[in-house]
């Protein structure tokens, strides 16, 4: 930015807005670069007011790119929004902004007038709700407890996002906003003994620290002693609206006003309480929180405006509330814009009708980047009469830039940070976000965003929440889930008991069977029950202990499964005797073409690539599955692979779901092989008549290297010259006879599906190791989460949804899936929504008319989309930012991800709304699926969502055809399990497994307190992680993982380490078995102990240890006995490590 200031410092408009006069700009890029200098240039506090949400983000966005100390307040603009979905985001977003506002500054904050008139807590009360905490402080575990509840924070058992607090023991973890990472308090009695960040996905210590600061969980905040006083205006205000209320109303009324009074008194807020805030006296304005700031409204009559319609709108919503007994009548959501801000303010404008107001004389840039010549011709252009700067995001840029001035031979200059502009070209890594073309000092600026056509904005607290709510396992199993045993067939699963059997206590699994039986399962062998799930998610018909009828019902579903395995092996071995086509390893002009990608790949994009070459490279035709959500670059990937095979001389078809999709794709590759000698044609419905003949010729003479269409690419007179690849796009939505002709290409030519939520067929013979499985978890670096809300259906709410997203300038869709109904749905949207452009757009339309529609979207020309599931298959539009989905609750798990996967396709946030009717009854199946939908709002969750839409709906024939009804007498992972050990014999996977370190059938007092973990779920998976530990190695980090996580570990649980130990010594050593007899134990070596240990050491060892150890040889084996006397398993476990020391 010095740079800047020094070209700014003689600049008429910039001095004007330093002196505080108004100022007037013809685009937002404009504003954002003054205002960040005037920022640099004061070094005072300033607030920047714009008129709504959506135009302070982006202004957010485009200063934060330039300075550091830029801050933002979000506030939803619909009270009638906040209170339904009230997002995370936005809080989280707030709170940051308000810590940092306590901090020393100057501070540069970006807000629009509904977050100005929003009451907030004095500086004071925010300040009181924060604590710090240092090593060796005293405090009791329980008032910290209480603090974290009053501060806004939840209780929840495995703290991995922020917001939410756990307890275990003497163990605290937290996730207070300002950080990365949560925070691990470790007590003694107390006494604060440690205090450690760790990562909240392995959840184990990344550093200790000796100071941490706490800063509240949500922006209600108030002192104990005004609540007395808030409560008393609240029953005034009660009684004086129930007296006037219709009886229909009057019960409810009272309820919820009683309920928000406790919720008040125990400090348990949620978004709706806020009506009652200002009643509180210790509130105030977020202009408070800043040091006497200069204040500068942008669009001041677009300000005043809006919030004209905020108070309106609100104003008929909280009526509608109060008329209902929703909503005290007195109650106050804003404080006065005007008495806020007051005078003291200046203005920059777009327009002006005042003489005095100064012209920043700039315009944006208009560069076209479509072939290298033009990109030339173009800085060329600039160079007769500015200076250029180009400004780029990092080194790999900065170098494609050199090389490209480099080849034709212009002149340029590396700068570095300081002020000087050289004659010509300038090129540094610097931190603008778009270019600008300075008229009064003849200098244009470039970024990366008109050269690369991305930029990376500012990280914002958003990405904070990403990778929350991570599915740990797809089989989470919960109280009440039905399970299947091996041995005995379907039961339902009543969760952790510790029995004391004979003097030892010990955990078990306890499992309902029909005619009242239980069934007490020790949880070392959890192995032996699997969680059930059916094709439809139906209630199983449970077993008796001891019938028949699941025996014939496993005999049964493995003959059909035996069938299935051999025609998914007969698919298997066709393709890897087929002879295929093994690739060349990659050459320079490979190489080439991939540096020229404008950015890094992520980690995950990078392994796939390797993936896919080293199939292309193996003689048998490749057939791999690459899963990534839209966006994250699946398409560069598999352009990586085409480019391969071209350069082979191999041709590639590339075959897309729908013409539209089609032609996203051949712009896109264009676009990236612009620079190379490939061949590219596009074949599809609007492909003419005679451009179709040429095309058909020249991709069977060979001329064409890349074939981009629509299944109308597996024609028969679609002959190609030598097909060496394919890929395919999310095959799951191409029909029968398309996926006949896709497996017959599959025996001979490498095949690459794409596929964000694959079905679960395809997943299940990925898994299984039929077809390859690359995945790309990790997101673009500009793309938020869509906030998801779950909410019951409300015409008001449709119709501010809608209009919020208008308003900001982007699209709608709106997914109502009954065809019959569909223009009712149009047209009400119509009729209430003024500025509503409707299309409509489902499956029973003509094809052409359809995609007409969709394509007329894409374009602008319509803003609202009222359409059916036909668009979950890949359509790509990032101006649509909000999903309306009406019934919600009927539609399958993968379906609403790749639904909601629309929307959030830019660096504008999203929305999706899904909706269900008021007093519908909703199956237990649906909620799970609604509710697993809000969970993942983080990016790259389409495989997870897959793997869980895998355990709710079950599967089908996993090739496709008939429902494999079978699957439902056994559950889904016991069908999985037996399919699997079916292919494994086929394959002739008789190499040994992984050798099972065995469960030793020895007594033990182990187990797992529940004063240590609560929950079932975490104790079974504690069982489930000791059991995968198979060396000490494994076993001392898992132990000092559990000692990290949950503090010193009690006797009970350290004594179920030391039975692990045990296990896992007897396994690696000369000990053949161990028997317990009760007071007893029998310790059995094998036959060829004594070629590596002698008697003499094994005898003086015993005696060393045990009390009266008893030998004996029988059979070529030697056997001790020994008493279980104190520290019994200790000893033993010496003894053994002893021995085994060579």
């Amino acid at each position: 930015m010095k740079k800047i200031l020094h070209l700014l410092k003689d600049n008429k408009a910039f001095n004007a807005l330093l002196n505080k006069q108004n100022i007037v700009v013809n685009s937002s890029n404009s504003e954002a670069l003054l205002i960040a200098s005037a920022f640099l240039t004061l070094k005072k506090d300033m607030l920047i007011v714009k008129s709504n949400q959506y135009e302070a983000n982006l202004l957010y966005k485009q200063v934060s790119q330039m300075i550091d100390e830029a801050l933002y307040f979000p506030v939803d603009e619909s009270y009638r929004i906040e209170s339904l979905a009230a997002s995370g985001e936005l809080l989280g977003q707030r709170l940051g902004t308000m810590y940092q506002l306590t901090r020393p500054g100057p501070h540069l904050l970006i807000s629009h007038g509904h977050s100005v008139m929003r009451y907030v807590p004095t500086v004071d009360v925010f300040k009181k709700n924060c604590m710090t905490l240092k090593v060796g402080d005293h405090i009791d575990v329980y008032d910290l407890q209480r603090f974290l509840v009053q501060a806004g924070y939840m209780h929840t058992t495995r703290v991995d996002q922020p917001f939410y607090f756990s307890k275990r023991g003497g163990v605290v973890d937290i996730f207070s906003m300002q950080y990365d990472h949560p925070i691990r308090i470790d007590f003694f009695d107390d006494e604060i003994d440690y205090i450690k960040f760790f990562d909240e996905k392995t959840q184990r210590t990344i550093e200790k620290v000796d100071e941490i600061e706490i800063i509240p969980a949500t922006d209600l905040l108030y002192l104990d002693q005004e609540v007395g006083s808030v409560v008393t205006q609240i029953k005034d205000s009660f009684e004086e609206q129930y007296q006037k209320m219709d009886d229909l109303f009057k019960d409810d009324f009272e309820e919820k006003i009683m309920i928000d009074i406790e919720n008040l008194k125990a400090h348990a807020t949620d978004s709706s309480q806020y009506a009652y805030y200002h009643l509180f006296k210790n509130v105030t304005s977020i202009k408070d929180y800043l040091d006497d700031p200069i204040t500068i409204l942008c669009q001041e009559e677009d300000i005043h405006f809006q919030i004209k319609n905020y108070i309106s709108e609100n104003f008929y919503y909280y009526q509608e509330l109060s008329q209902s007994g929703r909503f005290l009548k007195d109650n106050q959501l804003y404080q006065d814009f005007d008495s806020i801000i007051k005078d003291n303010y200046q203005a920059i404008n777009t327009f002006t009708t005042n003489k005095d107001d100064v012209v920043f004389l700039s315009h944006d840039v208009m560069f076209n980047r479509d072939d290298e010549k033009r990109v030339i011709q173009q800085i060329n252009d600039y160079l007769k009469n500015s200076q250029i700067l180009i400004s780029l995001e990092n080194k790999h840029q900065l170098q494609l830039m050199v090389e490209l001035f480099d080849r034709h031979e212009m002149k340029y200059t590396l700068v570095g940070i300081d002020e000087v502009i050289y004659p010509g070209i300038n090129l540094y890594v610097g931190k603008l976000a778009s270019g600008l073309e300075l008229i009064e000092e003849k200098v244009v600026i470039l970024t990366a965003h008109e050269l690369f056509g991305e930029v990376n904005v500012s990280k914002t607290k958003y990405f904070r929440f990403k990778d929350a709510k991570t599915l740990r396992n797809f089989q989470e199993l919960n109280v009440g889930d039905y399970v299947v045993h091996d041995s005995y067939g379907i039961g339902q699963y009543l969760g952790i008991k510790t029995l004391d059997v004979k003097g030892y206590h010990k955990d078990y699994l306890y499992v309902a069977y029909a005619g009242d039986d239980t069934l007490y399962i020790p949880v070392e062998q959890f192995k032996m029950i699997r969680k059930y799930a059916s094709a439809d998610g139906k209630v199983p018909m449970i077993h008796a202990l001891g019938s028949s009828k699941w025996t014939k019902a496993k005999q049964k579903a493995k003959n059909k499964i035996d069938d299935i395995a051999d025609r998914l092996i007969e698919l298997y071995a066709k393709r890897m005797s087929s002879p295929g086509f093994a690739f060349s390893k990659d050459n320079e002009l490979q190489i080439d073409f991939e540096n020229q990608f404008g950015y890094a790949l992520t980690a995950d994009q990078q392994r796939s690539v390797d993936e896919i070459k080293l199939d292309m490279e193996k003689p048998q035709p490749m057939d791999r599955l690459l899963c990534g959500d839209v966006g994250f670059g699946k398409t560069e990937v598999a352009l990586r692979g085409a480019f391969k095979a071209i350069l082979d001389h191999k041709q590639v078809a590339f075959l897309c779901p729908t013409t539209i999709l089609s032609m996203q794709h051949f712009k896109t590759a264009t676009e990236r092989f612009k620079n190379f000698p490939v061949e590219i044609a596009l074949l599809n419905r609007f492909t003419s008549s005679k451009e179709k003949k040429r095309i058909l010729k020249e991709v069977k003479e060979g001329k064409i290297d890349l074939l981009i269409g629509t299944h109308r690419i597996l024609s028969k007179d679609v002959a190609f010259n030598d097909l060496g690849l394919l890929v395919i796009d999310e095959e799951q939505h191409f029909g029968v006879k398309q996926k006949e002709k896709i497996k017959e290409y599959r025996e001979t030519i490498d095949v690459l599906s794409l596929s964000a939520t694959p079905i679960p067929r395809t997943l299940q013979m990925s898994l299984m190791g039929i077809r390859g499985l690359s995945k790309i978890d990790t997101p673009p670096k500009n793309r938020l989460p869509v906030q998801t809300y779950v909410v019951e259906k409300n015409n008001t709410l449709i119709k501010q949804v809608i209009e919020r997203e208008l308003a900001r300038d982007g699209q709608v869709f709106y997914l109502y899936n009954r065809t019959d109904q569909i223009a009712n749905v149009a047209y009400k949207i119509s009729s209430t929504v003024p500025n509503a452009k409707v299309a409509i757009g489902h499956g029973q339309m003509d094809k052409n008319e359809l995609e007409d529609v969709m394509l007329r979207f894409m374009n602008k020309e319509f803003n609202v989309l009222i359409c059916t599931t036909i668009i979950e298959t890949g359509i790509d539009i990032p101006n649509a930012n909000t999903m309306i989905v009406e019934d919600a609750d009927k539609f399958g798990l993968a379906q609403l991800y790749q639904i909601r996967g629309r929307v959030g396709r830019s660096e504008r946030g999203a929305y999706a709304y899904l909706l269900y009717k008021k007093d519908k009854s909703i199956q237990d199946d649906a909620l799970k699926r609604l509710k697993a939908i809000k969970e993942f709002t983080e990016l790259g969750s389409g495989y997870k969502i897959a793997m869980r839409d895998l355990s709710i709906r079950g599967s089908g024939d996993i090739l496709g055809g008939k429902q494999a009804g079978f699957i439902d007498d056994i559950g889904f992972e016991m069908y999985m399990k037996i399919l699997q050990d079916a292919i494994n014999v086929r394959m002739h996977k008789d190499e040994k497994p992984e050798e099972e370190v065995k469960n030793l059938n020895v007594s033990v007092d182990g187990y797992i307190p529940d004063d240590y973990v609560e929950s079932d779920y975490e104790k079974l998976e504690l069982y489930q992680r000791l059991d995968k530990a198979k060396t000490m190695s494994e076993l001392n980090s898992l132990k000092a993982e559990f000692d990290d996580y949950y503090g010193n570990l009690p006797e009970a649980i350290l004594t179920l380490i030391e039975k692990r130990k045990l296990e896992i010594l007897s396994h690696y050593s000369i000990i053949e078995d161990i028997k317990d007899s009760g007071k007893q134990l029998e310790i059995i070596f094998s036959p060829n102990a004594f070629e590596t240990i002698s008697g003499d050491k094994l005898f003086l060892l015993a005696n060393q240890l045990f009390t009266k150890p008893a030998f004996k040889s029988l059979d070529n084996k030697i056997t001790i006995k020994i008493n279980k006397h104190d520290q019994w398993l200790n000893r033993l476990n010496e003894f053994i490590e002893t021995l085994s020391k060579k």
